[in-house]
């Protein structure tokens, strides 16, 4: 049966779905993004095959997984059907063997057109890991907790200005706060399948921006390669004084389930002491948000403090404004970057 490189695969008819045929457990786990699931096997079914060919013979695995996919196969062919009205998918298991050759016999013997991934989402794993590590030039926007960094990202991507919203594709805003308000992050694998993919999208030629960041979001991690870039890129930090940064995450915060928010002051306890924590604690029960967050600042400012000094980005220009504004400072750092000859554009 034909197969096709992942090249083709990813560039295939947008109006022919990807579906992934193994189980619900390897889907969950990580999946290209936009992949539907299809699973040949329940996750029990698989472990059953798994066991046979360990324990017994790959005859033996063959048989038992047959005798679970004889039942299922009109089923089967009923939710590709849903999920491809058109009769038209691409097609992977993990390594492109005997799951995807199966689906794909099945599928085109009820009329549909398959495009069947060589090497599975193995091969598409060993893709995603190396956009890591091409080199790309990137600019990086940094700035203390509360400088709204995030909304300046999109302020230049309004304006044409290509950017990777390493925070949003992490579901997370960074801080011990950062999770509140925002859906589950995703599994390690898939977040870094999902930036992968932005990457691998990127206009040739065309500098993007990125928000700067410790090497941990939340509980997910930047890849190293990636990462070690970043560190080294030129770096424009916006220089906020800290009762404007106050005012606006206050605002943000208030907003915010009170008992959240003493989650993620307990978080940080240990790093503000004793009574700056029962302060902070006191402050939340009492809706006093400017309190809380400036006793939350008086730590996360002098992290990044110190992680500033210890920059080895080649370049570090640093950007005073007296605003939270995102228009105002989106201008400041376009003006920068084209004085200091650091845009490129397509």
């Amino acid at each position: 049966m034909p197969r096709i490189p992942l090249s083709d695969f990813l560039t295939g008819p947008a109006d022919a779905p990807i579906l992934d045929v193994r189980a619900p457990i390897e889907y969950a786990h990580g999946h290209i993004p936009g992949a539907l699931s299809l699973p040949l096997f329940s996750d029990e079914e698989r472990a059953r095959i798994g066991t046979a060919y360990k324990q017994v013979s790959q005859d033996r695995a063959i048989h038992i997984g047959l005798d679970f996919f004889g039942p299922k196969m009109s089923r089967m062919v009923k939710q590709a059907q849903k999920l491809a009205p058109n009769k038209e998918v691409r097609l992977h298991c993990w390594r492109g063997g005997m799951r995807s050759g199966a689906v794909h016999w099945l599928l085109e013997l009820a009329g549909f057109k398959v495009h069947l991934l060589d090497k599975g989402y193995k091969d598409y794993r060993r893709w995603a890991l190396a956009q890591f590590a091409e080199p790309r030039p990137m600019l990086i926007l940094g700035g203390l907790t509360g400088s709204g960094k995030t909304d300046v990202l999109h302020e230049l991507a309004r304006r044409g200005e290509t950017i990777v919203d390493l925070e949003g594709l992490a579901n997370h805003k960074g801080s011990s706060f950062g999770a509140i308000g925002l859906p589950p992050q995703p599994t390690p694998e898939q977040f870094e399948n999902n930036l992968a993919l932005e990457l691998s999208q990127l206009p040739a030629g065309v500098t993007p921006w990125l928000e700067d960041e410790s090497l941990t979001i939340g509980r997910l991690t930047i890849p190293k390669p990636l990462f070690e870039q970043m560190r080294a890129a030129p770096l424009l930090v916006l220089d906020i004084p800290r009762p404007v940064r106050t005012r606006k995450l206050a605002a943000e915060y208030g907003k915010e389930d009170p008992q959240q928010l003493a989650e993620a002051i307990q978080r940080i306890s240990k790093r503000l002491g004793g009574l700056a924590t029962k302060e902070a604690l006191a402050a939340i029960e009492v809706g006093d948000m400017e309190k809380m967050v400036d006793i939350a600042l008086s730590y996360y400012d002098k992290t990044y403090g110190f992680g500033l000094d210890n920059k080895t980005n080649s370049q570090v220009l640093r950007l005073p404004s007296d605003t939270c504004d995102p228009q105002v400072n989106a201008d400041l750092v376009l003006e920068a970057a084209r004085h200091a000859s650091l845009l490129q554009t397509a």
